[in-house]
């Protein structure tokens, strides 16, 4: 079966143990379905190198993308590259590209460290995608992308990958309604029935000072359908359901 879409694997001790609240993967959620590539998971796994491999060869499988986040600096937790390089059964190299990138920035008040090359480390195979307005590139290997956890680098490399890659971004209109999933539930059915190829989601509110009770998403790869399906559930539902539409 041939992998399409995404998946992501969000890489820390620190995120599952409260420490740091995860900003990449909603951020990654949200560019991924701006710009139409279908996202099929989101896993959070501790920095434990059995852990990640079990988690990226689990995102190969069903997904032609896969996003790491974390776990790529020069410390003793840093054991992404080693983890993505077993998923894939192959060897960690020293890239010289990343090397000399390192060797540059070196000054006599802040001299490499043997620690420090550590950041030229790579699953054999990798390339470096040039990072504008940033000395470090994105490290990528056979259509994964290794991205850091701090969430303003990961958020800048995010978009060097995503300029790289195509989608199809989809249509979406949604439904505020005053009424309760049970008033609509028939109305949708029948819709959802007769359309299969059209998606369409109910997602109730509870929140008191909210001006609806639920909301209605409808969406599709192209508009007409969209609208299509709008039109027969807004023609199934009484007179006043309706508090805005978007």
């Amino acid at each position: 079966m041939e992998r399409t879409g995404a998946a992501a694997v969000i890489i820390g001790n620190e995120v599952l143990t409260a420490k740091v609240h995860d900003l990449n993967g909603p951020h990654l959620i949200k560019r991924l379905r701006e710009v139409g590539i279908p996202l099929h998971s989101v896993e959070t796994v501790l920095d434990d190198v059995d852990a990640i491999v079990d988690a990226v060869a689990r995102a190969r499988r069903k997904a032609r993308y896969v996003f790491t986040s974390g776990g790529i600096g020069p410390t003793h937790d840093d054991v992404t590259v080693r983890a993505v390089a077993l998923a894939m059964g192959r060897n960690v190299v020293r890239l010289q590209e990343m090397l000399d990138l390192i060797m540059s920035r070196a000054t006599e008040e802040r001299p490499v460290t043997a620690e420090g090359l550590r950041l030229a480390d790579a699953p054999e195979g990798a390339v470096l995608l040039p990072q504008a307005d940033m000395w470090f590139p994105v490290l990528t290997v056979d259509d994964i992308f290794l991205l850091p956890g701090v969430p303003q680098l990961f958020r800048m490399q995010l978009e060097t990958v995503l300029a790289r890659l195509s989608g199809s971004p989809v249509a979406v209109s949604c439904l505020y309604l005053r009424l309760g999933e049970s008033d609509i539930a028939a109305v949708l059915d029948r819709v959802a029935l007769d359309m299969p190829h059209v998606a369409i989601g109910s997602y109730p509110e509870f929140d008191t000072d909210k001006d609806y009770r639920v909301k209605v998403t409808v969406e599709s790869a192209q508009r007409g359908p969209v609208d299509d399906a709008l039109t027969r559930i807004l023609t199934g539902l009484p007179e006043g359901a309706v508090v805005r539409r978007e």
